[in-house]
């Protein structure tokens, strides 16, 4: 079992930008898909921004051009670069490893999950 081990969140202003981490156990981490997804209060966990093991990225539409997503697979991290932050932004963000190298916006491609970082974006 794959531990995910997620870092960076805390409090910033809107327009503002922050880097989390995900660092995560296992020597096969790049030959996985990692990905990213967010839970705001109320709502439903959503897709945010994967990486297939290629290289390929992939975002939601809501933070298409803002967030971008990265892996060093020589530290077995994987980034999530949050720019001009928006207060709907704010939620618990979470990492994800894919059951493949191919994983992309469904929860159900993915088999580890971290214990989630709180993002929150004051207005």
């Amino acid at each position: 079992q794959v531990q995910l081990v997620e870092s960076g969140g805390g409090l910033v202003q809107a327009g503002g930008s922050l880097r989390l981490s995900c660092a995560a156990s296992g020597r096969t981490f790049s030959t996985y898909a990692m990905g990213w997804f967010r839970q705001a209060p109320g709502k439903e966990r959503e897709f945010v921004i994967s990486s297939w093991a290629d290289g390929s990225t992939y975002s939601s539409g809501s933070v298409k051009g803002r967030f971008t997503i990265s892996r060093d697979n020589a530290k077995n991290t994987v980034y999530l670069q949050m720019n001009s932050l928006k207060s709907e932004d704010t939620a618990v963000y979470y990492c994800a490893k894919g059951s493949s190298s191919r994983s992309a916006w469904s929860e159900a491609a993915y088999d580890s999950w971290g214990q989630g970082t709180q993002v929150t974006v004051s207005s």
